[in-house]
């Protein structure tokens, strides 16, 4: 139920949806970020190109955990972390 703008609970109810839609940017931005990664990877683009290595630096910190649990080389050189990385963000995303 909405409350009335001059209720007291209206400010910190309006703040809890301003941190919600924050919340939720990030989210989409690291869905995106983590989508470009995988596509750029299939690509004939060099890696050493100023945006191929920014969006690296950006998603490796959060990829490596994941391929450090499941290597390339034991799921016949097929890298899932960019998947294991987006089934735990959205697990985390519906949780908050």
């Amino acid at each position: 139920m909405a409350r009335a703008p001059g209720h007291p609970g209206a400010a910190a109810n309006r703040e809890g949806v301003t941190l919600y839609y924050i919340l939720d940017l990030a989210f989409r931005v690291a869905y995106l970020l983590i989508l470009a990664r995988v596509v750029v990877s299939w690509l004939p683009v060099s890696r050493w190109h100023p945006i191929v290595r920014w969006l690296y630096a950006v998603t490796e910190p959060f990829l490596a955990p994941f391929r450090r649990l499941l290597p390339p080389w034991r799921t016949g050189g097929l890298d899932l972390s960019p998947f294991l990385l987006i089934i735990t963000l959205s697990i985390v995303r519906r949780l908050l």
